[in-house]
């Protein structure tokens, strides 16, 4: 059985006992989490689809850890101008697991 969720902003494809990164969530480590935003069910070959999210379904996770990602490198550059800039960045991600799927 699988899902496809929108959690902040972003759409995963989720199944029970998955560990995933999402951007950042306002809930404390070990806090139970719920996302409504339920857009595809497939329950052993019978397949649900949201007119946009199905009813009645849900998703409850766990809140695992907060951490920031990995160092991007943004590099700008305009040839023969002798302009060149450089940005860093790193994204602040939370990590859950997926404790239930309910269709």
């Amino acid at each position: 059985m699988y899902a496809i969720v929108e959690i902040a902003g972003q759409q995963f494809k989720i199944e029970k006992d998955q560990k995933i990164f999402v951007h950042r969530l306002n809930a404390e480590e070990g806090a139970k989490v719920e996302f409504n935003q339920v857009l595809l069910v497939d329950n052993d070959g019978k397949v649900q689809i949201g007119k946009p999210t199905v009813s009645g379904a849900k998703v409850s996770a766990t809140v695992l850890t907060h951490l920031k990602g990995d160092k991007v490198l943004v590099f700008k550059k305009k040839r023969r101008k002798g302009y060149q800039k450089l940005n860093g960045h790193r994204q602040y991600l939370t990590r859950i697991e997926i404790n239930n799927i309910e269709a």
